[in-house]
């Protein structure tokens, strides 16, 4: 017994895990100055792009059910209860795209998936519900087996008296895991990467000022004597020729006024091609090919067949792996694993 103790205590709580608002250690400032969290990303087009490229891709795979026959083949178990609700409907409320597309997008911005499992009286699965991941805590008791802590809010239920934890077994969990580094709770790609998100974010605020200035720097304006109200001529100048919509508009100047207008910098000047890196770098993160995100400068008809192919292989693929044996491990009972199983079929699957 004593061995047994020793054990469960040598394994400790999941590193990774950070729930509810402990994610913010993750997500936060950045070196640019910009604050990066899932929503502030998702405002960025690229990144929108990626989590909406792979949340669609996989939500759009058949998903089946199969057993294996006598003749060692597989065919699809259509009266297993399991069929409907991955196939169909995981519950009243969602048809299975929907379903997949949600979990996916919640693991791409968050690094985790999770899902509440109904059982009836004979433990069969007959519903499968979303949870928010910033609202999970995963954690090991006294005893060091895992639990999950979900948090419930009167702001999300109002018909709640107050603010409530829900504990929830592993069992009671569909949880898909991201990479991480103890192979129990995954890392958030955008909190990873938030300085490169926070530089895109910085790059795309500087360029809808620089356009809301009418695509011109400001500059300086020069009186031969002593203004009386410099502020007051500053707000009447820029009231009159400020912005894109008042962009060459002409200027009146008085009593021997002049402007004297500050040029752009090579620096301001590259901003654009700044932009283009940062697409890339999101691309990078979440190994989208940059002609999915409509940048073909680098791309030919030859070659754009060949990142495709490695986007189902390198990017989609172990996405799908992730999907299939997260779900085989707690939604199929230990007899049931010996001859039945799950498969979201690939592109390489439907072409054979």
């Amino acid at each position: 017994m004593g061995i047994l103790q020793g054990i469960f205590k040598a394994r400790d709580k999941p590193k990774d895990s950070l729930g509810g608002s402990r994610y913010s250690f993750f997500f936060g400032s950045t070196s640019a100055g910009k604050p990066v969290n899932e929503h502030t990303a998702m405002q960025m087009t690229a990144v929108y792009s990626c989590v909406r490229i792979l949340s669609e891709t996989l939500a759009g795979l058949p998903l089946h059910v199969y057993r294996y026959n006598d003749s060692g083949g597989k065919e699809k178990n259509l009266k297993h209860p399991l069929y409907k609700l991955l196939h169909d409907e995981p519950n009243p409320e969602m048809t299975s795209f929907a379903f997949r597309e949600t979990l996916m997008s919640h693991l791409l911005l968050w690094g985790n998936a999770y899902a509440q499992i109904i059982r009836n009286a004979r433990g069969e699965v007959i519903a499968l519900y979303p949870l928010m991941p910033n609202k999970m805590t995963v954690d090991r008791d006294a005893n060091g087996r895992l639990f999950y802590l979900y948090q419930r809010s009167r702001e999300d239920t109002p018909s709640l008296g107050k603010d409530s934890q829900v504990y929830l077994t592993p069992s009671d969990v569909l949880h898909i895991p991201g990479l991480g580094f103890d192979g129990l709770v995954g890392y958030s790609p955008i909190a990873m990467a938030k300085n490169a998100v926070g530089l895109a974010i910085a790059t795309e605020e500087y360029g809808a000022k620089f356009f809301a200035n009418g695509a011109a720097p400001g500059g300086v304006l020069e009186h031969p004597g002593t203004i009386k109200d410099p502020q007051k001529v500053k707000d009447s100048w820029n009231a009159a020729y400020q912005g894109s919509r008042n962009s060459h508009r002409v200027a009146v100047l008085e009593e021997g006024m002049k402007y004297q207008p500050i040029g752009i910098s090579p620096e301001q000047a590259q901003f654009l091609e700044t932009r283009k890196f940062q697409i890339n770098e999101i691309a990078r993160i979440f190994r989208v090919p940059p002609h999915m995100l409509a940048d073909l400068e680098k791309s030919s008809f030859s070659n754009i067949e060949q990142q495709s192919l490695e986007f189902v292989k390198y990017t989609l693929d172990p996405w799908v792996v992730r999907w299939e044996q997260s779900m085989f491990r707690v939604l199929l009972t230990e007899s049931e694993k010996q001859k039945v199983f799950n498969k979201l079929l690939s592109y390489e699957d439907l072409k054979n």
